[in-house]
């Protein structure tokens, strides 16, 4: 791999870490999915940051488990989308914004959705 490309890497991951921490502690913004991606940025730029990654006590072994198996706990199923339409329906309620930013939630929250549920459930978790 050519260094620009790891930089690069490198650069996103650290992105996507920033935004999984703020997902601490902003309810709706996920942490995981954040840390899932950083991993995957990490597995091809920093062996160090990415074994940070999958030893944080955290979501260490959430992210480790779906890079090893791509399946996601029914728990895990659950929790995220309730979250996220929890989320979508304060959204669309309570936020004054136009009809438009209202449908690209709703219209976010069913891709996401549909994503989550795309990954087979975990077997052994």
């Amino acid at each position: 791999m050519n260094e620009v490309k790891k930089y690069l890497l490198l650069f996103i991951g650290l992105i996507f870490v920033t935004i999984g921490m703020i997902g601490i502690f902003v309810p709706g913004l996920p942490t995981t999915i954040f840390m899932i991606l950083a991993a995957y940025c990490f597995l091809r730029s920093s062996d160090k940051l990415y074994n940070w990654v999958i030893n944080n006590k955290f979501v260490g072994d959430k992210v480790k488990h779906f890079i090893e198996t791509k399946t996601i706990p029914l728990r895990g199923k659950i929790h995220s989308i309730s979250a996220m339409w929890l989320m979508v329906i304060i959204s669309i309620f309570l936020l004054k914004v136009s009809l438009v930013v209202k449908v690209i939630i709703a219209i976010a929250a069913i891709v996401g959705t549909l994503v989550i549920l795309s990954y087979p459930t975990a077997k052994d978790v």
